[in-house]
């Protein structure tokens, strides 16, 4: 194994530079989709295809099993940018808009899958080695979904690389995703002075959101935000129109079926004869759903393997990821590090070259020992 990373490091760092040239916002994930296909095809792996979703799939030995562990990570970034995005390598560290999250993931698992072409390995139960799509923001997870849909009971162990060397996320965190539009009859600022103005309405329902106490439960955090706000015409002009997008999370479905309700209450609250309030759920992701005994079992795996590896304890944690999907159906499932990196979902991100090398062993090692 030591053998095969070092003489596919630079492979690696070859392809993670391709893919951070590739775009992909959520839902325009095509072009890397492709790439991925191609790459593995390129390998020699056999039956791989690109779903509905904008997955690429590879199953391998996964017919007819009800048993099958998934390897994931996704391709989508949070940037919108469909021009590649500025990319630099100072020796040490990667520079590049989404590279850590979660390009340098997606090529650790590509390296992962030619590990178990090359040398013939033919699980009795099937992996599937899945680069998907949707992870982040309005995704809504739509990649993960759409897997659990088409391999609905199947699937037994899910594991989606999207974190540091010495973090693992055992807890899923839960949110629902809302636009906001209010609607008022508006005008001129000078003329119809006194109308009711859209930005002014939504900044009241706005101030009432960030008036709500949390729920206090032990052992549980939940949080609020109010992420865009856009609206109005010009400066002369009453607002007839503004909007927002803004969500609540907790790792407990307790506390995140607390915070919709005061939610309701405050957007209905705000409605009055000429005020129109539009919401449109445009996200949900589940809490866990699942025994405890099920994540621990995985973690007894998975734990040992990374600290022997990186040479230190891991941290535990709760995080927004494909986990919610398998979590929420009673799959065990672990979200977990191939890299180490600053500046995710900013425009100064970096990776650490060499902490691909402890990723990859990882990866393989995981694999081998899931497919007993």
């Amino acid at each position: 194994m030591k053998e095969y990373i070092k003489n596919n490091t630079q492979m690696m760092l070859e392809t993670l530079k391709e893919l951070c040239h590739i775009p992909a916002p959520s839902h325009f994930e095509h072009k890397r989709a492709q790439y991925c296909k191609n790459w593995l095809e390129n390998i020699g792996a056999k039956g791989v295809y690109i779903d509905e979703a904008l997955n690429t799939v590879f199953p391998l030995n996964c017919e007819g099993s009800n048993e099958i562990t998934v390897f994931a990570a996704h391709t989508d970034t949070v940037f919108p940018d469909m021009e590649p995005m500025e990319y630099f390598d100072d020796g040490e560290k990667i520079h590049c808009p989404g590279a850590s999250d979660d390009t340098a993931s997606v090529t650790v698992l590509l390296l992962m899958a030619k590990y178990f072409i090359e040398k013939n390995i033919l699980p009795e139960k099937g992996i599937m080695f899945v680069c998907n799509s949707c992870e982040e923001g309005l995704g809504n997870l739509k990649g993960t979904r759409q897997l659990f849909k088409d391999y609905e009971g199947r699937i037994k162990q899910f594991v989606t690389f999207d974190s540091m060397l010495n973090k693992v996320a055992d807890h899923c965190v839960g949110s629902h995703r809302y636009e906001v539009e209010v609607s008022t009859e508006g005008g001129h600022s000078w003329g119809a002075f006194g109308n009711n103005n859209a930005i002014a309405k939504l900044s009241a329902i706005i101030g009432e959101i960030y008036k709500t106490e949390v729920p206090q439960k032990e052992g549980a955090r939940t949080t609020y935000n109010v992420g865009t706000i856009e609206g109005g015409t010009s400066v002369n002009t009453i607002a007839q129109s503004a909007k927002m997008l803004c969500e609540y999370r907790s790792d407990d479905k307790e506390c995140l079926d607390i915070m919709q309700k005061k939610f309701e209450e405050i957007f209905e609250n705000a409605r009055e004869e000429k005020v129109q309030v539009k919401v449109t759920k445009v996200g949900d992701r589940p809490c866990a759903s699942i025994e405890k005994e099920k994540i621990d079992a995985l973690k007894n795996i998975a734990v040992p393997i990374i600290e022997d590896v990186i040479g230190e304890k891991v941290s535990f944690g709760s995080s927004s990821t494909d986990c919610n999907i398998p979590l929420s159906l009673g799959v065990a499932a672990l979200c977990i590090g191939t890299n180490n990196h600053a500046g995710i979902h900013t425009r100064e991100e970096w990776v650490e070259k060499k902490s691909l090398i402890p990723g990859l062993e990882i990866a393989i090692k995981m694999g081998l020992e899931l497919m007993k």
